[in-house]
């Protein structure tokens, strides 16, 4: 008789059958991933994985698992002189420009360490946040370390997933081969690779707020806001309300925002997706209100995550002066190299 392969356990555990299907426990989770990560699996069950989880959804203790997994397969983080805020950009198809690269500039400019982390993602008919970082001229980090010395530097940093953990960006590869998103999609924005303590999060459905906060909350995240952005992204959409989950120094909350632009819908849908439209708001170049609404709306969010503002008003009304007093010939011309 064959013996049952060692990962058969974790496909069983969620494919069983009604009544019988169960959750995997943290610990199991955390097995799984370092398998995954380790390719000591077979393809047939890691796809069989990955899309059983995606049909389930992945529960706190899960997600929490597997991000140890992630973080313990990375080994020990670089030291950093200080990383303030961790923000994750991994919608892979984005049908709107990543405005929100211009809120993490603005608090760069303005004292905050930023590190951004994210993949490659869907180019042809869409906006990826590295086509925007281009057109700033800004150069990813080859790794972790080099994106720690790129922050000692200054104040921001962005790093490619495919280079800091090749394992897990060739799961993302996965997208076209099983048509959906799974679980890889949702790990990542809770990764905080160099352990920033404040961290901003955009999802792509309400659900996925508590998911995110419980997860963050098991992994001793101290600080976070998790919303539902545009396109997936921890992005703004100035003209409606939203909703944000927090963590304040491990305390569960949530607030919600008002409107920036009610009334005022700006055409997401079918805007033209040329990514020298960022850096042309960036210097001006470009006058739009809403754009800017969703730069400022979203910086806003982080500054009183960050605890420089007491509250939502003082918050949007900082950003907005971040705004009208930045460097305008900072981004947009000669390539600036953080790696």
């Amino acid at each position: 008789m064959t013996q049952e392969h060692p990962f058969a356990r974790y496909v069983a555990a969620l494919g069983r059958g009604p009544g019988k299907s169960r959750d995997l426990t943290g610990d199991e989770a955390y097995e799984a991933m370092a398998m995954i990560l380790e390719g000591a699996l077979e393809p047939m069950q890691l796809g069989a994985f990955l899309m059983l989880m995606r049909y389930k959804k992945e529960t706190p203790e899960e997600l929490a698992g597997f991000v140890r997994a992630v973080r313990d397969h990375l080994g020990q983080p670089p030291a950093a002189p200080r990383v303030d805020l961790d923000w994750p950009s991994y919608a892979d198809k984005h049908k709107q420009l990543p405005w929100f690269v211009l809120s993490a500039l603005l608090l760069a400019e303005n004292g905050v360490k930023v590190l951004m982390h994210g993949i490659t993602g869907f180019a042809d008919g869409f906006a990826p946040t590295g086509a925007a970082l281009a057109a700033l001229g800004i150069v990813p980090c080859k790794s972790l370390d080099a994106a720690a010395q790129a922050l000692a530097r200054g104040n921001f940093a962005y790093a490619s997933l495919e280079d800091f953990c090749p394992a897990l960006g060739r799961l993302f590869d996965l997208r076209p081969v099983l048509g959906l998103r799974s679980p890889v999609n949702t790990l990542t924005r809770d990764l905080n690779p160099l352990g920033a303590p404040w961290q901003i999060n955009g999802v792509f459905h309400p659900p996925y707020r508590p998911l995110h906060q419980q997860a963050a909350a098991l992994l001793g995240q101290p600080h976070a806001a998790i919303f539902k952005g545009g396109g997936g992204e921890a992005q703004r959409t100035p003209d409606k309300p939203v909703v944000v989950a927090t963590l304040d120094d491990g305390a569960a909350g949530e607030e919600e925002w008002p409107a920036l632009t009610p009334g005022s819908r700006y055409p997401w849908r079918g805007e033209e997706l040329d990514a020298g439209r960022v850096a042309a708001l960036w210097t001006g170049a470009l006058e739009e209100e809403a754009p800017v609404a969703a730069v400022t709306g979203t910086a806003a969010i982080a500054l009183k995550l960050l605890g420089r503002a007491a509250d939502m008003g003082e918050a949007q009304r900082m950003a907005e002066e971040m705004w009208r007093d930045r460097p305008r010939q900072r981004y947009g011309g000669t390539v600036r190299r953080s790696a």
